[in-house]
């Protein structure tokens, strides 16, 4: 992420009233409520100068001239008074209500928009963009968008006021309106000043915003690493360097309100003083009677505040515009996956062929000039990773596949569950292009078990169900193919013990075999499974892999693509397919292949020795343990 401060667009002020637009056409009931309610509580604000103007003409000074006064006139301002300040009343709490109303319900939209993105955009997309960046988007930057929203109902009231006041000034007394008049311009310049300077300086805290989300969210998702390796200072000081930047970034911000707030403030209040000054000698002068004058200083008086709704609003827009900007830089984003029609709703296993498939990771370079730092097609890198890859398994055949770190296996597994899209070649299943399916179709079709497992915080039954209408027969059949029936049952709470986040009260192995559970209880057609039994000691992995086997036998089950690294794995798969530097070397049985492939035979073995290797140490400690126990 830069550090510097973004580019600062000339015409910020346009861009914003854009982006309020937007809110307008989106929301034009609300909208016309909530300037309807403005209009009168600044059609009452007028309204209570003028009663004010006629109460001291017609009730107060002839009570002074003629020292009594009548009921009926008490009753009369007192009655208009009150009625004016109720309606004022009103006026200001539908205002608020349908300003508020608005605001929320534009946020809540897009919060909706931004997250439906997410879930529409390819996981390419993800890799390129961190984590703690879309939660800013999603949250910080659509609060920020819609800022403003909820002064502008308000500012337009005071526009309609200002222009009622401006009458009724002009119409009392034309040298006492001007002198008044003379505040407007004035406060004008000030927030155009005040938008200049501001406008950077919030742009530059809003992306401060979206650095310390990311920060602190890869301080949590890494904090095992963090505490492993002793880099709690370090990684505190990482998170106060950004911390501090929105410190300093925020400061400047303050000192530029702090600056031009009083200023706002003041000038109406100087512009009171400058009618009660003039309007005092046009008094002696006889040109202006005393309830006028108490009118156009009481009506000055009472603009003071609802002046300040405009530099609110101004105030507001270069955030809502920055927010805005990093909002439809989301929304704009291309690289979506497209569908078909085809649906994929057919009986029994999947047929899987994977036809001359090439796959390369981006660079990331604006290469489609859309401002986010990212090219969209996938595959028009640098880093390629598969090469022309061909295979084929048959439904409720096992294929195995084989091949050193960084060969492309996993990268591979995401292509046959259309996590991503091959730049080259196709993925059919049951002879269909993948990209030809239809929306949801693959996912209904294909359960992948990826390397990293990853559990909510939340109950066994909900980690294995996701909140989907599953019989617990079926959700206990499951756990007992994935060989976790057992631990489960002996939980304090059985399915509805809560595992803690990411699994925390789990070991490696129970939580991969609850992400097993997962795959199989919504019985897919496909099951690829990337190493993902490796934290499972080889009995238990060599009983699922048996029930998998078993379960094809009784009710068709699943083809199933296994990424496998032990030699009893393998040798369950009626084929093995063995990759190395991205390229299909060989493929066919387990026997064959050790028979007749040097470099399979040599990675197998080697696999097989490290796994002795490591179990023999494991035994050996034990012994030791055991001698200590003993003695």
């Amino acid at each position: 992420m830069p550090a510097g401060p973004p580019k600062v667009e000339p015409h910020i002020l346009r861009e914003g009233m854009r982006v309020l637009w937007v809110a307008v056409r989106a929301e034009p009931a609300v909208f016309t409520l909530s300037v309807a309610a403005s209009g009168l509580y600044a059609a009452m604000t007028v309204a209570s100068a003028w009663v004010l103007g006629w109460a001291t003409d017609h009730v107060v000074l002839p009570a002074f001239r003629e020292g009594r006064t009548t009921a009926g006139t008490l009753t009369a301002g007192a009655l208009a008074i009150v009625g004016v300040a109720v309606l004022k009343a009103l006026g200001v709490g539908g205002r608020r209500f349908f300003a508020g109303l608005m605001q929320y319900r534009m946020q809540a939209r897009y919060r909706r928009a931004v997250t439906r993105q997410y879930l529409r955009l390819p996981l390419a997309w993800h890799h390129r963009h961190p984590t703690g960046q879309l939660l800013s988007n999603a949250n910080a930057d659509v609060e920020a968008a819609w800022a403003p929203i909820a002064p502008l109902p308000m500012a337009v009231g005071v526009v309609f006021m200002l222009v009622v006041a401006t009458v009724s000034l002009l119409l009392v007394d034309v040298p006492v309106a001007l002198v008044g008049l003379c505040v407007f311009p004035a406060i004008a310049l000030i927030n155009v000043v005040y938008q200049r300077r501001l406008s950077p300086l919030a742009a530059r805290a809003q992306q401060l915003r979206a650095e310390v989300s990311e920060v602190a969210h890869e301080s949590f998702e890494g904090g095992l690493v963090v505490k492993t390796l002793g880099r709690e200072r370090a990684e505190t000081e990482r998170f106060a360097e950004r911390a501090r930047a929105l410190r300093d970034a925020n400061v400047a911000v303050g000192r530029v309100r702090g600056l031009f707030d009083p200023l706002l403030e003041a000038l109406p209040n100087l512009g009171v003083l400058a009618v009660l000054l003039v309007g005092s000698m046009r008094l002696e002068a006889g040109a202006l009677n005393a309830g006028d004058l108490v009118s156009v200083s009481f009506l000055f008086t009472l603009l003071a505040w609802p002046i300040r709704a405009l530099g609110w609003v101004l105030a507001e827009v270069p955030r809502s515009v920055v927010g805005w900007n990093r909002v439809r830089a989301v929304l704009d984003a291309s690289g979506s996956l497209p569908y078909g029609e085809h649906p994929l709703d057919g009986d029994g296993p999947a047929g899987l062929e994977v036809r001359e498939v090439r796959f390369a990771y981006e660079e990331p370079t604006d290469e489609d000039g859309d401002g986010d730092g990212v090219g969209n097609g996938v595959g028009n890198g640098k880093t390629h990773v598969l090469h022309d890859v061909s295979f084929a398994a048959g439904p409720g055949r096992t294929v195995a596949v084989v091949g050193p770190t960084g060969s492309g296996k996993s990268t591979l597994t995401g292509l046959l569950v259309r996590l991503v899209d091959p730049a080259g070649g196709a993925v059919l299943l049951d002879g269909i292009d993948a990209r030809q399916a239809g929306r949801g179709a693959v996912a209904a079709t294909a359960a992948l078990v990826p390397q990293q497992t990853f559990l909510f915080d939340d109950t066994v039954r909900g980690n294995v169900t996701l909140g989907a209408d599953i019989p617990d027969e079926q959700v206990w059949q499951a756990l007992r193919l994935a060989q976790a029936d057992g631990f489960v049952a002996a939980l304090p709470d059985g399915m509805d013990t809560r595992v803690g986040e990411r699994g925390a009260t789990l070991s490696g192995g129970q939580r991969q075999r609850l992400a097993l559970a997962r795959a199989v209880v919504r019985r897919p057609r496909l099951l690829v499974l990337d190493d993902a039994t490796s934290s499972v000691d080889p009995q238990v992995e060599s009983r699922i892999l048996q029930g998998l086997r078993a379960a094809q036998g009784e009710d068709g089950g699943s083809t199933v693509v296994v990424v496998a690294y032990r030699k009893a794995t393998i040798s369950l798969a009626d084929e093995v397919v063995y990759i190395e530097h991205g390229r299909v070397l060989d493929r066919g049985p387990h026997a064959e292949l050790l028979e007749r492939s040097e470099g399979y035979r040599n990675l197998v073995n080697a696999y097989e020795r490290a796994e002795a290797e490591r179990d023999a140490v494991e035994d050996g400690r034990d012994a030791i343990e055991g001698e200590e126990v003993t003695a």
